[in-house]
């Protein structure tokens, strides 16, 4: 499980950790009412390049990596550079699987 980093040198540390590397995001979500409860979760393979040392240097002094578990944002620079593949919810990804939520939703208030 990897967390938000607490400084530059674990987001560093968590970054050399998913170079090069496959890692999974898994999200889950618990829709609760006066009357029901519907859980569900979504799992994402995301597949990071090899980052060169400057890469990650660049990336942690540049962006806010320490507010993202993994130290990382899709949607941001790294993001761009780093993600070869994503199998699954970019969404996901970025923190809520959102087509997944839509569609648990309607089900949920039928």
């Amino acid at each position: 499980i990897l967390n938000k980093p607490k400084d530059a040198d674990d987001a560093k540390q968590i970054l050399s950790q998913l170079s090069g590397n496959m890692h999974e995001v898994i999200t889950g979500v618990c829709l609760k009412s006066k009357n029901k409860t519907r859980s569900f979760y979504s799992l994402t393979k995301v597949f990071f390049k090899k980052l060169s040392e400057q890469e990650i240097d660049y990336y942690v002094e540049n962006y806010n990596p320490y507010d993202k578990a993994g130290a990382y944002g899709a949607q941001e620079w790294i993001g761009y550079v780093a993600i070869e593949k994503i199998e699954g919810s970019y969404f996901n990804v970025m923190g809520l699987p959102t087509r997944l939520l839509y569609q648990e939703l309607l089900e949920f208030v039928k």
